[in-house]
């Protein structure tokens, strides 16, 4: 499972991921560089943001890795290992 988002202008610090009972969450937070009182308009939203994912059971949650460049984040989630069909032994 790939997750991606865009977050120009944050830093790794302004961002933080949490993965808890099944559901990645993605927060951040992004402050105004200027007032905004100055402006009829802003493109880029500031404040804070917060999103969260459901995730599927065969996920790795130990190996999830992100990255964040040029203002895009990468979550990579990989598969768990396929076990196949679990055999009971009958005592």
């Amino acid at each position: 499972v790939i997750v991606t988002a865009e977050l120009p202008g944050l830093t790794r610090e302004q961002v933080k991921i949490e993965v808890n009972d099944g559901r990645l969450t993605l927060q951040g937070r992004r402050d105004a560089r200027v007032p905004c009182e100055q402006y009829h308009q802003v493109e880029r939203g500031h404040g804070e943001f917060s999103r969260t994912f459901a995730l599927p059971p065969t996920v790795d949650v130990e190996r999830i890795a992100a990255d964040l460049r040029d203002g895009v984040l990468t979550i990579t989630i990989p598969k768990s290992p396929d076990r196949g069909p679990l055999r009971v032994d009958v005592s």
